[in-house]
């Protein structure tokens, strides 16, 4: 009996070990995310899946990492249009239990500027249909769709207040917020077709195709092999596409 217990633990610990080896060599091939890029990635991830064990971790290596305070309640803020209040204001709940535990162990983290004022006049339709037409890889604002058609108030919603009251702030430029996107959806089921068109948006903020690799790479150390596998392969169908 005792011999099978230690032949199964030597098992589980070879495994372990090698499981900790391939999480490592993988991190090890991502060479264009920074490391507050890839902490954008497991903190949004973790924000969307409601896995707050996984997502105290990931808060702390993003705070070591270098993103301020506000940059990281900023990556929160842009969580709730994507997984809705109760995972954001959760996952805000456990950014303020680890900054007190990190402020208890005498760390003291930069909280970073705040949002710049926004312009009275702004016209958030506007805005907010050009921010959108530009995520798109569009010049010119398309005419309305089906579904715009169908539901208006929800088209005003995302052009007044995702693409505009969200998109406007500058905590996190739109690349940052497109990355946490990504990272979002990619970690919640039932949502490929609205991960499909941000792997492209993603693209059209400037990412670059070897970062979006990267990104998935990060996606299969830090949150699970099969996210990382099906946002790659909808990546390859984007890339290919785009080639076309």
């Amino acid at each position: 009996m005792m011999k099978s217990m230690s032949r199964l633990l030597g098992i589980f610990t070879v495994m372990t070990g090698f499981l900790f080896v391939s999480e490592a060599k993988a991190m090890n091939d991502v060479k264009s995310l920074d490391p507050q890029q890839q902490s954008i990635i497991t903190i949004a991830a973790f924000t969307a899946s409601g896995d707050m064990n996984r997502l105290t971790p990931a808060l702390n290596a993003g705070l070591d990492a270098g993103l301020t305070v506000n940059e990281v309640k900023e990556i929160l803020v842009q969580m709730y249009a994507y997984a809705g209040f109760p995972r954001s204001l959760n996952a805000m709940f456990a950014l303020m239990g680890t900054l007190e535990d990190r402020k208890a162990k005498g760390i003291v983290d930069e909280e970073g500027p705040g949002a710049s004022p926004v312009p009275d006049d702004l016209d958030r339709d506007a805005y907010g249909a050009r921010v959108r037409a530009d995520l798109s890889g569009l010049d010119d604002i398309p005419p309305p769709a089906a579904w715009q058609e169908f539901s208006p108030i929800i088209d005003t919603f995302l052009k007044e207040h995702l693409f505009a009251d969200i998109f406007v702030r500058d905590v996190l430029d739109h690349q940052e917020r497109e990355l946490a996107t990504i990272a979002a959806l990619a970690n919640m089921p039932g949502t490929a077709g609205q991960l499909r068109y941000h792997l492209g948006a993603a693209m059209n903020t400037g990412i670059t195709e070897a970062q979006m690799r990267d990104f998935t790479l990060v996606l299969g150390a830090e949150v699970g092999e099969s996210v990382a596998n099906d946002a790659s392969n909808l990546l390859d169908e984007v890339i290919d596409a785009r080639s076309q």
